[in-house]
């Protein structure tokens, strides 16, 4: 289980996370989630050395981010609770592998509305973010409307969460499933490289 901050930005406190493990490997990582804010450049070569090493490994203890950037210990970890304060950084989390939950049946829904008043929009949105094998959901400019990911653990597993679920969202007037054949890019962090 783990204990996520109560204000957006302030990941100040412990973050805990039980570590699953399946025929003996272990499934969950850790991974730091960056939003960039403002002007990047605005920030010196050490900030966006302590990001760049944080997106890699969110597992780094301040001593060890300190000595990989070169700096004492101290500063670093002022570094980093400023990162942290200032909304840079927004959290840390695990990620799992779907495969090892059983739920490797990958499935992109575009979703376009027939209708898009207020509160149509409002109930579908509630409702999409209810549904625990919608991983992400996106809203886009012009049509499609939404772009959902949804993991389920086969396609009767998908046919079912449609029955049950999906195909009950209101104001929908289509959709669109596709399957996710292979994954190029994957958890890639927003920072690819320090910059100079």
């Amino acid at each position: 289980a783990a204990r996520w901050p109560n204000k957006a930005g302030d990941v100040r406190g412990a973050i805990e996370v039980t570590v699953g493990t399946r025929g003996g490997k272990v499934f969950l990582f850790f991974l730091s989630i960056v939003r960039v804010l403002g002007n990047f450049s605005s920030m010196d070569e050490i900030d966006r050395k302590i990001l760049a090493e944080l997106l890699a490994d969110g597992r780094l203890t301040v001593t060890e981010l300190a000595h990989r950037i070169g700096l004492s210990v101290s500063p670093c970890h002022r570094r980093v609770r400023e990162l942290e304060r200032a909304g840079v950084i927004i959290g840390y989390r695990a990620l799992v592998d779907p495969a090892a939950m059983d739920l490797a049946f990958e499935v992109v829904v575009l979703v376009t509305m027939r209708r898009a008043d207020s509160p149509t929009v409002e109930e579908f949105e509630r409702l999409t973010a209810d549904i625990p094998n919608v991983t992400q959901a996106q809203r886009l400019f012009g049509d499609p409307d939404y772009l959902l990911r949804v993991l389920c653990a086969d396609v009767a597993d998908y046919q079912r969460l449609w029955d049950e679920q999906l195909g009950k969202l209101p104001g929908v007037g289509r959709f669109n499933s596709t399957l996710v054949m292979k994954h190029i890019v994957t958890d890639r962090p927003p920072l690819a490289e320090v910059r100079s």
